[in-house]
This record gives C-alpha cells, structure tokens and sequence, in this order.
C-alpha cells in the first residue's frame, strides 16, 4: 500500500514518529524554534494528505485551494484561530485539535503565574542576579497575598475549572463568567457565577481563558481596566488578541490595576524591549501553558493518531466541529 504524505510544520523527536512509520512517509520542518515560512507551508501543503500544523501556521483559502490531496489538519493546541475552518469543510478537509490533555497542565501554569505576579517572583530572582540584596528589610519586594482573595475567571471551560479547583486551596473566593453558566460546576467546587462587570470590581485576580472569537477579541481595553480594583492583578492564559497591549500599559502606568502575568501576546515572539517585557509589574513567559514533557508528548500522539484516523475513514477522537 502506498504511504500517504504527512507534513509536521515544526520539529518534533523522530522517535515518536516510528510507530507510524509504516503508514505514513513523514517530511518535517527541522527547525524546532522557528515557524516555517509560507512559502514552503504551501509548497508541502500541495502534495501533503495531512498536515500538522502549530498556532503560528496559517491554514487559509489560499492554501486549501491549493491541496488537492489534502483531508485532514491537525493542530497541536486546543485553540484552531489560526485555520479558516469554513474554508476546510468547503475543500471537505477534517480538522482536529488537543482539548482536555492539556487542561490540567495549563491550570498549573496559570496558577503559577498568578504565584509569580503577585509575590514578584521573577523580579526577586532578577534582584539577586543584579547583586543589589544587600540587607533584609520589612517591605523588601513585598508581594500580594493570595490566600483568601477573590479571584475571577474568565472562561469557566476545563482549564478554567483546573484554576477554581487549585484556587480552593489557597481559600480564594472564585467568581466565574461564561458564556453560559454552569450549575454543576457551581455547585461542585463552590464557585459564583458573575457578570463580566461584577468579575471585574470584586475580583483581586482576575484570569482570562476565554477563546479568541468576535467576542473576546479586545474584551480587555480600557473600559475594562479602569473597572478593575487598583489591587487588581491580571493574567492572560487564553490568547493576546483578548487584551489591548495599549490600555494594559496604560493601566499599569496609571496605577489602575498592580501587576500582570502572560503567557500569551498579540503579537509573539516579543523580544526583551518589548514594553511589557521591560516592566517589574509584569511576569512574561513564552506561551508554555502546556508546555510540559509529558503533556505535549500526549499532545503529539493525538494529533498522529488523529491523522491516522482520518486518512483511515474513521473518525477522528478530537474533530474540531
């Protein structure tokens, strides 16, 4: 039987791929930290029966149109903003994404860093390497506390849920808005349910995992923060494009809100004169929500057998409906 043609848009270990060797012919961008570029995307795309693909490829018109073999994506994250998923039915491509193995593992994260923002963390590692601890003192780089606050979550899907139930151990009051609400949840971990204008003046955290849609975009701006206690510390998991860059550092400049946490940009990579990244009010990480050994490995194993599924005239176990 012939190998259909598998193209993986980013280096990922070949040993992964040898139990699927016999299936399928790989060919692979072997760079592991650069995107490839999109000319080569859509050069590959042509010949390709299935793609896996990362955030920062764009799966558009301009490529479906072009892929005449194509008929399955896989794409190694939960969100899929990056895949024009009316254009994929239109061209009868089947998209598939990660949900749920990664919720717990990106809860972690979120959590650690609401942790850092608020005890300053990142700012107390960076004052010792720049040699300037020089005494103990009663308010040296004095933080936030955490236990017992109010925090707010932003998206009650599973990876909100994961932050609830770690936030129950820290005695924090959880307030939660969605877009529909959620009653079991309520009443399993205790959680109130808020308008997005309650979430914002009660909340001493407040956490965005929300998807990026027509919704979301922006939902953070200006209007926002000025809503939020001037305690308030903020922290985006979810994706840039829900926040205003712009009115977050005017925020941050005006004292309207204390500190930040994000793992996510519109734009990324930042680089270091970033006007986020120069800031000590502001913990940035290089979107590693899920950024595990074991979670992304879970990752890539779904996506394969994804594939798998797909080009076996099966259903795949995670489609992007």
């Amino acid at each position: 039987m012939e190998k259909s043609t598998i193209y993986i848009t980013r280096k990922i270990p070949e040993e992964l791929l040898k139990p699927y060797e016999e299936r399928f012919s790989f060919r692979m961008w072997e760079k592991e930290d650069e995107r490839v570029p999109r000319d080569v995307l859509l050069q590959e795309a042509k010949d390709a029966d299935g793609l896996f693909t990362m955030l920062s490829d764009l799966v558009d018109e301009e490529l479906l149109a072009q892929a005449s073999n194509l008929k399955v994506v896989a794409n190694l994250a939960v969100g899929y903003d990056n895949i024009d998923i009316v254009a994929a039915k239109k061209h009868h491509v089947i998209v598939t994404n990660t949900p749920d193995v990664l919720s717990e593992t990106t809860a972690d994260l979120g959590f650690s860093l609401l942790m850092a923002a608020a005890r300053r963390i990142v700012e107390a590692s960076k004052f010792i390497e720049q040699d300037k601890w020089n005494e103990w003192a009663p308010y040296l780089l004095a933080g936030a506390d955490i236990h017992h606050k109010t925090i707010g979550i932003f998206g009650m899907g599973r990876i909100g849920e994961g932050i609830a139930k770690r936030a129950t151990g820290f005695n924090m009051n959880v307030r939660y808005h969605n877009r529909n609400r959620k009653p079991a949840v309520e009443k399993e971990l205790g959680v109130i349910y808020s308008s997005f204008d309650e979430l914002l003046r009660e909340s001493d955290f407040i956490v965005s995992v929300v998807p990026l849609t027509d919704e979301t975009a922006n939902v953070f701006n200006s209007e926002a923060f000025k809503k939020m206690k001037s305690s308030a510390i903020f922290i985006n998991i979810s994706r840039g494009a829900v926040v205003d860059e712009d009115a977050l550092l005017e925020a941050l400049d005006s004292g309207e809100i204390r500190a930040a946490g994000l793992d996510v940009f519109r734009e990324e990579p930042i680089r270091s004169s970033h006007p986020l990244a120069l800031r000590n009010d502001v913990v940035c990480l290089p979107h590693i929500g899920s950024a595990s050994t074991e979670t992304r490995t879970t990752m890539i194993q779904l996506c394969l057998d994804n594939i798998t599924a797909v080009l076996d005239g099966k259903e795949p176990k995670t489609p992007v409906k």
